[in-house]
C-alpha cells in the first residue's frame, strides 16, 4: 500500500446529494472504500442570505437563461479553503477552456493533493468570479451538457485511475490510449476463434518482443485511422515519421 497522501476532491454543485452517485461505482468507488481519496460536495445554496436560497439571476444585457451568482460561490469557496487549509486549484470545466488531455490530468496530480471543482449550471457563471477565483479551465469536448457534474465526474475518474494501488494491475494506467501519445492497440481474449475470426497469430506466439512490436504498429495504425491529429503531435514530440521510424 502506498504511503502517499490521499488526494481530496471538493465539488461545488447544486446537486450535492446526487453527485456522489456519478462516481461511487467502479474504480472511484473502490478507491474511496480503500481510503485512497476523499470526496466532499458543497452546495452554494448553503451560502446565501435570502429565504429562497438564490444562486442565480437573469443576465445583464438580456437573453435567455440564468447566470450563477458570484457571491454565494465566493463564500462557498472560502469555506472550502478554510477547511482544506491548502492552496488547491479551483478547476472549472467550460467550453472556454483548452481540451482536457491525459497530460493535464497527470500534471494536476503531480502538483497537488487534490483539487476543488466548480460545476457550472444554466447559462454559466458570472465572469467576475471566473476571472478572480478560477485557477484552471478545461473543456471535455465540443458538445453541450446540462451542467458540469458529468464533466467533473469524468475528470475525477481519470485522476483517480493514476493513483497508486487503485487499479488491479500497476501497468493498466500506463498502457492505455493517450498515455504514449497514441491510441491503444486492439485487444483479444477467449475464445481463440469467435464467429470464424481467429485471434491474431502473433498474440499466441509467446514471443514478447514480436507481440510488443505488433501492438505498437497497431497503435500507430489505429491512431492514423481514428485520430490523425494525435499522430501528428506524436511524430512531432518523438521526432518520428508516420511509420514510427526516426526522422533523419
Amino acid at each position: 500500500m502506498s504511503t502517499q497522501t490521499a488526494p481530496r476532491f471538493d465539488v461545488i454543485t447544486i446537486f450535492p446529494d446526487q453527485f456522489p452517485a456519478l462516481v461511487e461505482l467502479g474504480v472511484v468507488g473502490r478507491a474511496q472504500k480503500k481510503g485512497l481519496l476523499s470526496l466532499k460536495c458543497w452546495n452554494p445554496r448553503d451560502f446565501t442570505d435570502d429565504p429562497h436560497r438564490t444562486i442565480d439571476d437573469r443576465p445583464y444585457g438580456g437573453g435567455p437563461g440564468m447566470v450563477m451568482l458570484a457571491e454565494p460561490l465566493v463564500r462557498c469557496l472560502q469555506a472550502i479553503r478554510r477547511e482544506r487549509g491548502d492552496d488547491a486549484k479551483l478547476v472549472y470545466l467550460t467550453p472556454h477552456g483548452p481540451l482536457l488531455k491525459q497530460t493535464d490530468i497527470r500534471a494536476l496530480k503531480a502538483q497537488s493533493a487534490g483539487a476543488i471543482f466548480l460545476c457550472g449550471r444554466y447559462e454559466g457563471v458570472d465572469q467576475r468570479f471566473i476571472d478572480s477565483y478560477v485557477d484552471a479551465t478545461f473543456c471535455l469536448g465540443d458538445f453541450v451538457l446540462s451542467g458540469g457534474e458529468l464533466a467533473v465526474a469524468c475528470m475525477i475518474d481519470a485522476w483517480v485511475r493514476l493513483l497508486p494501488d487503485v487499479l488491479n494491475h500497476a501497468l493498466s494506467a500506463v498502457e492505455e490510449s493517450f498515455e504514449s501519445g497514441l491510441l491503444d492497440c486492439p485487444h483479444y481474449t477467449r475464445p481463440e476463434v469467435f464467429e470464424n475470426i481467429s485471434v491474431p497469430e502473433v498474440l499466441l506466439s509467446g514471443n514478447h518482443g514480436k507481440i510488443a512490436g505488433w501492438r505498437f504498429e497497431k497503435s500507430l495504425e489505429y491512431t492514423r485511422k481514428f485520430r490523425p491529429d494525435l499522430l501528428a503531435d506524436y511524430e512531432s514530440v518523438n521526432n518520428t515519421d508516420s511509420s514510427g521510424g526516426k526522422k533523419v
